[in-house]
């Protein structure tokens, strides 16, 4: 049994002069803070991994740099699945009695620690080294790539897809962190420029600069710990030229595997953290997780499905679309909301209940899932 006991997130978009160790600094100590532990107190570090700081021993240079004595240290990489894979390393090492509070912490000075050219180079590299980097694709071009297939097959329009960039800033408008939080149209998101077509700039999430950091905890150090009650992964391929589907991809086996190791049903959610880098993904990911019908995502979203005050609220802090994405720290915030939610400290954001939460993270190119249960005792 493990439990979340501290969350520690920063304002995602621009931070000037800071880098990627003062970022996970800065929300280690927020997260300590919520635990109510000192330094002295975590005897396991997980961190994720940083393109603009790609030391090959990160973990270590965290110990040292934020002045921590652990017995386990581990450095992680899987891409956007990155945070609820280190979550999910935490929850077993307790388990197994390896660490009694393990820090998990990422962040990256992505928006202000690399020019628009290097992020695009870096980013990639996801793609086939002979058969695919080559030709010159992008993230987002192998994300219009699915999207135009999975269009093709369940009947998704564009403006079902700006539905959902919609409701990530209505939500985005009530948190004073969000990098985005001006209010956006379905025509807004249409209008936008093309990236890769069929996706838009609006249905793309920005570079940000952030960190966010977590405490799993062997037992309770403060009156609103989480419990983790279970976790999944899957992986189905690394390059999209050699997926099995452009439309199924492992995020239902992954839920599935959680959901076991829990020992619930996907009936008994009440709040979703579910990954969204682009419109597409969040759409591909709540339909094959069974949140929503093939093809109806957006038109739930329009009616008010995924909202704050709807049957199952959905991001409430503004996902990666409207937050921000500050690399494998980008859905450590959604993890981050669903604590302060499901311990009834989102303020003006708080949902009626969110007393059994269901999340979702994938990387590459929807190729690694990582699934969470977390429940509220």
């Amino acid at each position: 049994m493990s439990y979340i006991t501290g969350v520690g997130l920063t304002a995602y978009g621009k931070h000037p002069g800071k880098s990627t160790l003062d970022l996970m600094s800065e929300a280690a100590t927020a997260a300590l803070a919520d635990a109510q532990l000192e330094r002295k107190d975590i005897d396991g570090l997980i961190c994720g991994y940083s393109t603009t700081f790609p030391h090959l021993m990160l973990a270590t240079v965290f110990v040292e740099h934020f002045g921590l004595d652990p017995v386990y240290a581990h450095g992680v990489q899987m891409g956007g699945a990155t945070g609820f894979g280190m979550v999910m390393l935490a929850h077993h090492l307790i388990a197994a009695k390896v660490a009694r509070n393990i820090l998990v912490v990422a962040g990256e000075n992505r928006l202000t620690g690399q020019t628009r050219d290097a992020a695009v180079q870096t980013l990639a590299q996801v793609g086939h080294p002979v058969y695919e980097v080559p030709l010159g694709p992008t993230i987002p071009a192998y994300y219009g790539l699915v999207a135009a297939r999975y269009m093709h097959e369940f009947g998704t329009t564009e403006a079902d897809l700006a539905e959902l960039a919609v409701l990530m800033r209505r939500h985005a408008g009530t948190h004073p962190g969000a990098q985005f939080r001006d209010p956006i149209t379905v025509q807004d998101v249409l209008a936008s420029k093309a990236v890769a077509v069929p996706l838009k700039l609006l249905d793309c999430c920005p570079v940000s600069d952030g960190g966010a950091a977590f405490v799993i905890s062997r037992e309770r150090s403060n009156d609103f710990a989480i419990r983790i009650r279970g976790s999944g992964q899957a992986h189905t391929h690394q390059h999209v030229t050699a997926a099995p589907s452009l439309t199924h991809f492992g995020a239902a086996a992954s839920m599935q595997r959680a959901l076991a190791a829990a020992g619930t049903t996907m009936r008994d959610a009440r709040y979703l953290g579910i990954y969204d880098s682009f419109t597409i993904t969040l759409t591909i990911l709540l339909e094959e997780l069974g949140f929503a019908p093939r093809g109806q995502a957006g038109r739930l979203a329009h009616a008010g499905h995924f909202s704050r005050d709807g049957a199952l609220p959905l991001n409430t802090h503004g996902g990666l679309l409207s937050y921000g994405h500050c690399g494998c720290g980008g859905a450590m915030a959604h993890l981050v909301e669903t604590h302060l939610q499901m311990t009834g400290r989102a303020g003006a954001r708080q949902v009626k209940d969110a007393s059994v939460a269901m999340l979702h993270g994938d990387g590459g190119v929807l190729s690694s899932h990582v699934s969470l249960i977390l429940s509220r005792e």
